[in-house]
């Protein structure tokens, strides 16, 4: 993967990656999937997009923090690693949301409110719990501190890389409920309230 191969030094920094026509027809990807996964590339700190004569996706050199993501990335078989990221991302959620709320913008809200719309159509219960995962992923991309953001992604990476499973006497009641709270928590940060946003965080972190 590419962001595999940026980490890995395959790429030195500033060294050209090609551009988003050349890589849609490198992978055989859609233009839009080619465009999306760059997207989250240079969101990751991993590429710099470049504008006009001479521009295109040019590599960049995996900091501190890039690397410290990494490092959470490469330890999500561990039990104990996971729930320890499950602690620590719910201490960053009230941090990560109350940014989110400060800083979003229309289309950030219309990004969510469309990863909402993908919980709600799941239709297995590794859907929904991946769908929640990728909209509190997007959640954190709108909060400006970089150290924050990066640890909190971190975490969800731990999650991720384990088998979601819900409690199959609950799982309906489960779903219904934890989509009410996020509904709430997206509405909370379209809103700009800080104080909305921290009872809904309340209600979220304790029903997790």
């Amino acid at each position: 993967m590419l962001d595999e191969r940026i980490r890995n030094g395959e790429y030195a920094h500033g060294e050209s990656i090609g551009t988003l026509e050349s890589l849609r027809a490198e992978t055989g990807f859609a233009y839009a999937t080619v465009s999306e996964a760059v997207r989250l590339l240079r969101d990751r700190g991993l590429l710099e997009i470049r504008q006009g004569r001479g521009g295109g996706l040019f590599a960049v050199e995996a900091g501190p923090v890039v690397r410290m993501r990494h490092t959470l990335l490469g330890v999500a078989d561990n039990p104990t690693a996971v729930a320890d990221a499950i602690e620590l991302r719910e201490h960053l959620e009230l941090l990560i949301d109350v940014a989110a709320a400060r800083h979003r913008c229309d289309t950030d809200i219309s990004e969510l409110r469309e990863l909402l719309a993908a919980m709600a159509a799941a239709q297995t219960d590794e859907q929904f719990i991946r769908a929640n995962w990728a909209l509190h992923e997007r959640i954190a991309l709108i909060c400006p501190n970089e150290m924050a953001r990066s640890v909190y992604i971190g975490t969800l990476g731990h999650m991720a890389a384990t088998a979601p499973r819900i409690d199959d006497r609950n799982a309906r009641k489960y779903r219904r409920e934890r989509l009410r709270i996020h509904r709430n928590l997206v509405e909370a940060i379209a809103s700009g309230s800080v104080a909305k946003v921290r009872n809904v965080v309340a209600d979220h972190n304790g029903t997790e």
